[in-house]
């Protein structure tokens, strides 16, 4: 499933327009620097936490000594932030079903 299809199925349940349906996904979904709910909330630095379903956080990578695979030459693989999610019990276990 896409947004798209997201959005189409958002607007049948809800009995809303396609077009704010997909507004809506946007405003919660989006990834562009200053939009989007959760990514804004991830840049921040905060949690997002759905209860049934799930949260969304981020992780610290720390740097380290890596090698290239094709020469056998040592790198530094630089420290890094990530993006997790973590499925809640309740989704972990419908999807188990």
């Amino acid at each position: 499933m896409n947004k798209a299809e997201l959005a189409e199925k958002l607007a049948k349940k809800c009995d809303i327009s396609q077009a704010k349906a997909a507004e809506i996904v946007a405003t919660i979904f989006e990834t562009k620097p200053g939009h989007g709910i959760i990514a804004t909330e991830l840049d921040g630095g905060r949690k997002v936490q759905l209860a049934g379903f799930g949260s969304f956080g981020t992780k610290s990578r720390a740097g380290r000594k890596g090698r290239n695979p094709a020469t056998g030459e040592e790198i530094y693989i630089e420290a890094k932030k990530y993006a997790y999610f973590k499925p809640a019990k309740g989704l972990k276990d419908r999807v188990a079903d």
